[in-house]
């Protein structure tokens, strides 16, 4: 269908024409080239003036007969037909992914074409999910990791929010079911174990992480210490065998100075908060082939929040890196609470998502980190997702 010709200036990146038929905004649009055949252009804007309307393009691009999609280099002729991309012309362009290979997400705005992500380059490298509050960002995560889950993919997912424990649930809403059809999809249930606070929700299971601690692990935990408390730190941890809560706890008991009561509270505190046991939860259970492992933080404590991601991070990466646990994707939500630029202030969580950012992929470990706030991000963390 012809939507108009071309006016005005023309340049190698865009040109705009005047319509004489209804366009929309992003509309795919095919131009005949007396070089290159038809080549792929966009609809940027419409300024509509009196009786006319005129449309801006962006050009994207020709397929050659190598079959490559190139820019083109000589301007298209004024006056030339713009007409209405078709699906299997716009498919030829812009290459989307298979089914088999891809994570399908959507059609094509005003097009029967199947959006599909891929998946090898996605789970392979990092992604970033920015956007304002209400904007859908957990609604799209939600049906990424659907995806995901699909292709057997293990999925740990922190949820500070309690928004992601309806993934095991089937949508019976009618309208919304209806509505599937239209993308040709049906309401499904999927695995899920979620953890998180038992007082506020019995059907959670409770998290449970290792005693067992590396002095650097212990002292990355301990709020800032003077001179004198890490010194009596030290001493204690010297005569400690096995490094854990009641050992250390006894061997601070044992020495003279008072700089270590502050210490000895704070580990009772973290002791208290039943979420270190001498029985953890066994990593290998939240791994599991197609299944979603989520950490439900809602009504906890923002300071115990960072302590859970860090030790959990820290040690899956650990055993990642040995080739103890399977290759999986890790999900953040409210990442710039976890993972926050430097002059936000550190967390007891940022070193560790540094380190899986920026390493993590060289060990089968994928990062999703999602934000409404993208300039209070670790800029390390946001520099390694594509």
């Amino acid at each position: 269908m012809i939507l108009g010709k071309i006016v005005g200036k023309i340049t190698t990146h865009g040109f705009s024409f005047q319509s004489s038929a209804e366009t929309k905004k992003f509309e795919f649009v095919q131009v005949p080239h007396k070089r290159y055949e038809f080549v792929l252009c966009q609809i940027v804007e419409i300024t509509r003036d009196k009786d006319q309307e005129l449309c801006r393009c962006r050009i994207i691009g020709y397929k050659d007969k190598d079959g490559l999609v190139k820019p083109i280099r000589i301007p298209f002729d004024q006056g030339a037909e713009v007409l209405r991309a078709e699906d299997k012309f716009i498919e030829e362009i812009i290459k989307l992914p298979s089914k088999e290979d891809g994570a399908y997400m959507g059609l094509l705005d005003g097009t029967r074409i199947k959006i599909h992500l891929d998946l090898q380059r996605l789970l392979s490298k990092h992604v970033a999910v920015l956007a304002k509050t209400g904007a859908g960002k957990s609604y799209t995560v939600g049906v990424l990791l659907e995806e995901i889950l699909e292709k057997k993919v293990p999925l740990v997912i922190i949820d500070p929010h309690g928004e992601y424990g309806t993934l095991n649930q089937k949508n019976e809403n009618d309208e919304e079911t209806f509505r599937m059809k239209m993308f040709g999809i049906r309401s499904k249930a999927f695995q899920t174990q979620e953890y998180g606070n038992t007082e506020i929700n019995p059907s959670l299971k409770p998290l449970r992480l290792p005693t067992t601690f590396t002095n650097q692990e212990l002292i990355h935990l301990m709020p800032k210490l003077s001179s004198n408390q890490m010194g009596v730190l030290y001493a204690a941890l010297k005569q400690v065998d096995r490094l854990n809560f009641a050992n250390l706890i006894l061997a601070l008991d044992q020495e003279e100075n008072t700089c270590k009561w502050n210490i000895i509270h704070f580990l009772e505190y973290l002791h208290a908060l039943g979420i270190f046991s001498e029985t953890p939860t066994p990593y290998n259970d939240l791994l599991q082939s197609g299944k979603a492992t989520i950490i439900n933080m809602k009504g906890i404590n923002p300071d115990l929040q960072e302590i859970v991601v860090y030790k959990l991070c820290k040690d899956l990466f650990q055993l990642r890196k040995e080739n103890k646990v399977p290759p999986f994707f890790l999900v953040v939500e409210e990442a710039h609470n976890f993972a926050p630029e430097r002059s936000y202030g550190e967390t007891k969580a940022s070193k560790i998502l540094r380190d899986i950012a920026s390493e993590g992929r060289k060990f089968g470990l994928g990062l999703c980190v999602i934000s409404q706030r993208p300039a209070r991000i670790d800029k390390s963390v946001l520099s390694q997702c594509t």
